[in-house]
């Protein structure tokens, strides 16, 4: 999903807001899956749970820790598994292992290198400060908003405005980079060129018309 830039500008968009999990960074489920096959749930079966909005958004607002999370994931395997073997599944997904993309870092320091804002748009948890310095990015955006900072997750308007004043820029001139649709569409609701992330090459396109990336 993509919405061109107005015309006349003298380059596309004056920011680029950019998510951070699964478009910069990136999980290894190996460790989870080995366990869901010892306990006899299908490969994923974990971050199903994990990740159902009644157990995952009270993380992403900050309004539990880790281990309460871990603690509702073994709630809702409930009946699936004996809870010693929930709480293993829990912490080993709260632990996975994750990387940085390089195709995609190396792009967005390109971005910083035209001159053009960089902000890092998350649903995170309070942790993420020290995930991006665990991956060298601590330097990588001129500001980062964490929903677990501010209590307000994507898709919901407020952070997206937050994100935008910080960058000094009007919605109609702000890219905006999420592999998730919904939070792409509601970015395109407010005015902003919407990307919906699915590789590299997605942002790249994308940042063509940037001087410093021709």
């Amino acid at each position: 999903m993509k919405i061109p830039p107005g015309p006349g500008a003298d380059r596309p968009f004056d920011a680029v807001l950019c998510d951070v999990d699964n478009v910069i960074r990136f999980y290894d489920s190996g460790r989870v899956a080995e366990l869901e096959r010892q306990a006899g749930l299908p490969e994923g079966g974990t971050a199903e749970v994990a990740f159902a909005p009644e157990v995952d958004l009270p993380l992403m607002r900050g309004e539990i820790t880790l281990g309460q999370w871990v603690e509702s994931i073994v709630a809702a395997l409930a009946g699936r598994v004996p809870p010693e073997r929930a709480r293993e599944l829990g912490r080993a997904l709260a632990a996975s292992p994750f990387r940085a993309d390089a195709r995609v870092v190396a792009l967005l320091r390109r971005v910083r290198a035209a001159g053009v804002p960089l902000v890092l748009v998350t649903n995170a948890t309070v942790r993420l400060e020290d995930d991006l310095a665990e991956m060298g990015l601590t330097g990588l955006a001129d500001h980062v908003v964490s929903s677990a900072r501010l209590g307000v997750v994507k898709p919901d308007p407020k952070i997206y405005e937050i994100a935008a004043s910080l960058a000094g820029a009007a919605f109609e001139r702000c890219l905006f980079v999420d592999d998730t649709v919904e939070n792409v569409e509601a970015a395109v609701a407010l005015g902003m060129t919407g990307v919906h992330f699915r590789g590299p090459d997605d942002l790249r396109a994308a940042l063509g018309p940037l001087p410093a990336l021709g």
